[in-house]
């Protein structure tokens, strides 16, 4: 609920559950306990039980399935080294007499079918040869027994060198084993001891918890960037004219700049209109389209108006001069592009921003706090950045006429006037390539354009 917001329903099983849970052994040592798993598994084997027995390792299976053949055990080992046999070997595990020794990552869900007989022996027998940090791991293992109501047992063999208990408490345990002058073969059992792991467990998978909650609270970050960037793209790819949606990044940039050299904060007189034509005629608008003289005598709201009209002139002219269809092309080409290489440098900026800010806590500042305002930063200045080069790009390009186009587009058969020669004549200009930007401008490869015609 905390990470998707969603409820979650415990489904029952299909039948009643009547696998038993024997309390945990906890032995002082590893070498204790590997005696003692081996001692159970001679001891359940030899009444004709089946056992499977659960390891964390590959290496921890391998060392006990040596410690079995020293006493003559027959068993298999999955390990996952075995994936094409791997769901073969489990199948058998319930055949009477068979000890099967599995890594927890092999083997699951599989059915364990009981083979005749083996119900009245008290069915199969997991016995687990540590406790895993998650209690889902733990299930699983137990949850290979006692399946559609067969009768089953799960037990559990823990030391106090394993990882888990190293993690929480073990030199408690160790001093008042130690007191009491147990040796490594007497084992402690009791139902808090097991209470006492699980609450251990918890521990570590609320740790855990935490720590994929405090990624992903990094991540919401970049993926609300990331959806609206995504749904932009989407809006260009499926509509039809995005011509008045790149109008209205050319207004948001002329705002930007009137509120640089002409703000309403200030007084006419204090305007810095010859600084606002040189920007516009740099980044916008074409050189000579706009002079100081055209904005002297008017108020910062006017000015924003007389130069989006201005605007909209030139883009009139533009699109009259190369066409509506290629238009419609060329904006759709020029915003995905800008947009695109622009996403990737902020992907980069972001990657660099999450590698140094856990530093900002050096200066009692929340690390996340400061990434989510830098990054909400980061992307206006991205956003501006992408409306200042579209404008730039669709109102400064240079439009070749349509008859300039053809030429260029065209090539010319004739033979030369002069002698006999019969091949086509070559023209002055350089040759444009196949994946060449075509002349014309519309930002298409030539082969695309004007090389089909």
């Amino acid at each position: 609920r905390k990470i998707y917001g969603m409820d979650v329903v415990v489904i029952p099983t299909n039948r009643p559950m009547i696998r038993k849970a024997l309390s945990d052994m906890v032995y002082r040592t590893e070498k204790g306990k590997f005696k003692a798993v081996v001692e159970e598994i001679v001891a359940r084997h030899s009444t004709g039980q089946p056992l499977l027995v659960g390891t964390i390792s590959i290496e921890k299976s391998e060392l006990l399935s040596d410690m079995l053949k020293k006493r003559g055990i027959s068993h298999d080992v999955l390990n996952a080294k075995q994936h094409e046999r791997e769901a073969e070997i489990v199948a058998q595990a319930g055949r009477k007499g068979a000890v099967t020794i599995a890594t927890n990552m092999a083997g699951r869900g599989t059915d364990i079918i009981l083979e005749e007989g083996v119900a009245q022996l008290g069915g199969l027998h997991i016995l687990g040869t540590e406790r895993h940090e998650a209690r889902r791991i733990d299930n699983q293992l137990r949850g290979r027994s006692g399946r559609q109501g067969d009768p089953g047992s799960s037990q559990f063999f823990i030391s106090l060198e394993d990882d888990l208990m190293r993690l929480f408490g073990s030199e408690r345990f160790l001093g008042m084993m130690d007191k009491l002058g147990m040796d490594d073969s007497i084992p402690i059992e009791h139902p808090l001891l097991s209470k006492a792991i699980e609450s251990a467990q918890k521990r570590v998978e609320g740790r855990n918890f935490d720590i994929r909650k405090h990624v992903l609270e990094y991540d919401d970050v970049m993926n609300k960037q990331r959806e609206v960037i995504y749904r932009q793209r989407r809006e260009i790819l499926e509509g039809g004219n995005i011509k008045n949606q790149i109008l209205k990044m050319i207004d948001d940039v002329i705002d930007r700049a009137a509120d640089t050299w002409a703000s309403k904060n200030v007084y006419a007189e204090e305007y810095d209109l010859k600084g606002l034509a040189e920007y516009m005629e740099s980044n916008v608008l074409v050189p000579g389209s706009v002079k100081q003289a055209d904005l002297a005598g008017k108020h910062s709201d006017e000015i924003r108006e007389w130069l989006a009209k201005r605007v909209r002139e030139l883009y009139a002219i533009r699109e009259e001069a190369v066409g509506s269809e290629v238009m419609r092309e060329l904006e759709r080409v020029v915003v995905l592009r800008t947009v695109d290489r622009k996403w990737m440098d902020q992907l980069v900026a972001m990657d660099d921003l999450r590698q140094g800010i856990g530093l900002r806590a050096f200066g009692q500042k929340d690390p996340l706090t400061e990434y989510k305002f830098e990054a909400y930063d980061m992307f206006n200045n991205m956003t501006e950045s992408i409306q200042e080069e579209v404008a730039r790009l669709i109102l400064r390009v240079q439009l070749a006429n349509k008859p300039l186009r053809r030429s260029v587009a065209v090539a010319n058969p004739t033979p030369p006037s002069g002698g006999g020669g019969t091949g086509p004549a070559r023209s002055a200009k350089t040759k444009v390539g196949r994946n060449d930007p075509c002349p014309c401008g519309s930002g298409k490869k030539y082969k695309r354009c004007c090389g089909q015609q």
